[in-house]
């Protein structure tokens, strides 16, 4: 796992998603819905990602694969109608030294998944495991579908209570530097909003008011870019 997913313990998702949207990066969210089993749990680490297909040695082979700190990503196609991991696939995910598990789909045995406290996200919990048992992929163990988007071992998975995202391993150190800058920007902000100064002073509202008047076109968001601001993106 880089060095530089250590500094995702002082950021959050929104502030990875705004980093991404500052540099230009494509904005790579799981959709929404995706939340942690127990709340506050947070997860960074290298895609290991894995398709469902019914059975659940699929998982056991993507853990042959794993490293440490992994995060298994499963494809379950957002299926509603089956939970496609549970207490005994987790367990066996930390003892293959994953760091957390998140799934396009549900998922069961919620009360184990809390005493395991290996971080589960998923769309939420369902009783029904699965009935089916589907013809498998050639690439089940190398690309994972994500809502839109295709995860690769390539990618770094970013998970906390806003939600899921994914960046490319290459452009993981840049995209968290500019997370850590925002972070500090808008620390700033709220401590001069609780000393009395509001955001409305803090941004020169008036001043952008005044220059929209002139130029319709002129947006917030350029006016943030032109201050310094941060709050947008």
């Amino acid at each position: 796992m880089p060095k530089d997913l250590d500094d995702f313990a002082e950021l959050s998702t929104p502030l990875v998603a705004d980093a991404c949207v500052r540099l230009g990066e494509p904005l790579r969210a799981a959709p929404a819905g995706i939340l942690p089993v127990v709340a506050g749990r947070r997860l960074a680490g290298r895609a290991l990602p894995v398709r469902h297909y019914g059975s659940v040695d699929v998982f056991l082979e993507a853990f042959t694969r794993a490293g440490p700190g992994d995060v298994l990503v499963i494809d379950n196609a957002g299926r509603r109608d089956e939970a496609c991991i549970g207490d005994l696939a987790v367990l066996e995910a930390e003892a293959a030294g994953v760091a957390g598990v998140v799934v396009w789909g549900l998922h069961r045995d919620t009360p184990d998944l809390v005493e395991i406290g290996l971080p589960v996200f998923s769309y939420g919990r369902h009783a029904p495991g699965p009935l089916r048992a589907d013809p498998r992929d050639p690439d089940a163990l190398t690309t994972a579908r994500f809502g839109e988007h295709a995860v690769t071992a390539d990618d770094v998975v970013l998970a906390d209570d806003d939600g899921v995202l994914f960046v490319p391993a290459a452009r993981v150190a840049a995209v968290l530097e500019v997370a850590r800058t925002l972070f500090r920007t808008e620390r700033e902000q709220a401590r001069r909003i609780r000393a009395g100064e509001t955001l409305r002073a803090q941004t020169r509202f008036d001043a952008y008011l005044a220059a929209r008047a002139e130029d319709p076109t002129y947006t917030f968001r350029q006016h943030l870019r032109r201050i310094g601001g941060a709050i947008e993106e």
